[in-house]
């Protein structure tokens, strides 16, 4: 099962302190192909979420929205045109004010390239030359979908949501401090295909404690029921500083068993792909052509800005995360660009590192002479130790090798492992 990835040098002290400054000396109209936006409210904060998320009792989502619109119209210039992805997430997105929202995909449309048409669900995507819908998702909890809600994202182009049902076990959302009913989920759904959304996907945990091998497979037959074109399916972790691992220190509980949260996993696989869902990476599956475009931009390590609150961007090779505290966010003193912390400059090692960790994660696996090609750049003795590792591994069934390296099903399994051989292979130091 995964284990602990090593830790990438630290960002260099000092540096930029907005995302103006990081991007200052990038050309305007750059690759930024994709956009992240974070909405960081929340009605409760779930035990296992180390998002940026804030139950906000002071009423700040006006003020949240008049700076977010600042912030777009600063980034507009290093969008490409058109985008090819908008991803809102949070927080829980659906929270915000329908009228709010008005605001905010007005903002899009006055200050981006979204396409002609009905805005968004017209645009070209630029990864496959043309012709398919530009993708634009937002997140929502079921129990905050409302027909308003809907009528103003469909109008505003929004193609896809991504809606946060974690389980089907009314005990284990109790676990997981979600508040929502299970019923809420196909209500929310139905909803959805009534506005007129048809790119659906649902989010879903394992390795509950106390979960049993049957609940699962409830929860995955409760999913499939659904239709949706996309499943994302996350074993529970235990992040630092969350309320779960705070919980779990105390005893309240026991962790699910190794040897159960593989079969877990494999029962992912085995369910969904035998109704259609493949995986593309480690936890998400889908219908053939319905991948999420924009984590795809993330996996492959593509240009994306960043909008909101603990929002991180990648542009020219220079990384970036907004403030990851509202009140800070809130100060417009800026010209519209957030204040940042952990900006990281280019560096061609850090680039091909995170390549691997992110590249091994997904079916389609890496390039081998593009990598072998990078880490000969850096360390002429590097390509034949990846080399070796590669074949070592597919030796073991856990890679395909040859003109890709890509994790097998029994890969997969350990694909954190798969990345940590790959990095002390780039750098045996």
């Amino acid at each position: 099962m995964p284990v602990s990835l090593p830790q990438l040098p630290p960002a260099s002290p000092g540096g930029p302190s907005d995302a103006g400054d990081a991007l200052g000396g990038v050309a305007a109209r750059a690759i930024a192909t994709s956009l992240y936006i974070h909405v960081p409210f929340c009605s409760h904060k779930c035990h296992y979420c180390d998002f940026y998320s804030i139950v906000d009792t002071r009423g700040r989502q006006e003020a949240f929205t008049d700076r977010l619109v600042d912030e777009l119209r600063a980034l507009a210039p290093w969008a490409a045109r058109p985008l090819r992805t908008v991803f809102v997430g949070g927080g829980t997105p659906s929270m915000l004010e329908p009228r709010l929202w008005e605001r905010v995909l007005g903002a899009l449309h006055t200050h981006y390239d979204l396409g002609a048409g009905r805005g968004l669900a017209t645009c070209g995507d630029l990864a496959a030359g043309g012709g398919a819908p530009c993708e634009f998702t937002v997140e929502c909890n079921p129990e905050t979908v409302t027909p308003d809600l809907l009528r103003v994202l469909v109008a505003g182009g929004v193609n896809r949501l991504s809606m946060g049902a974690q389980s089907f076990h009314a005990a284990h959302l109790v676990t997981l401090e979600r508040r929502h009913d299970p019923a809420s989920v196909p209500r929310a759904i139905a909803l959805a295909r009534d506005a007129g959304v048809e790119r659906l996907s649902v989010d879903l945990i394992y390795a509950v404690p106390g979960q049993t091998r049957d609940e699962w497979r409830h929860d995955l037959d409760a999913a499939l029921a659904l239709g949706t074109e996309h499943l994302s399916c996350y074993a529970l972790t235990y992040e630092p500083n969350t309320a779960m691992t705070a919980r779990l220190k105390r005893g309240e509980f026991a962790r699910a068993d190794e040897d159960l949260e593989a079969d877990l996993f494999e029962d992912t696989v085995g369910v969904l792909r035998a109704h259609g869902l493949d995986r593309y990476e480690v936890s998400n599956f889908a219908r053939p052509g319905a991948e999420c475009r924009h984590n795809l931009a993330y996996w492959r390590d593509d240009q994306w800005l960043a909008a909101g609150p603990s929002a991180s961007a990648h542009v020219a090779g220079r990384r970036w995360k907004n403030t990851p505290r509202l009140d800070d966010y809130l100060d417009r003193s800026r010209g519209g660009f957030s204040p940042i912390v952990d900006f990281e400059g280019p560096d061609a090692r850090r680039a091909l590192a995170e390549r691997l960790m992110t590249g091994l994660r997904l079916r389609e696996g890496l390039d081998a002479s593009e990598m072998l090609a990078r880490a000969g750049a850096l360390d002429a003795a590097a390509p034949a130790r990846l080399e070796a590792l590669a074949r070592k591994l597919a030796g073991e069934g856990l890679l395909s090798s040859g003109a890709r390296w890509a994790p097998t099903d029994s890969g997969f399994l350990v694909a954190d492992r798969l990345a940590v051989d790959f990095l002390c292979a780039l750098d045996p130091r």
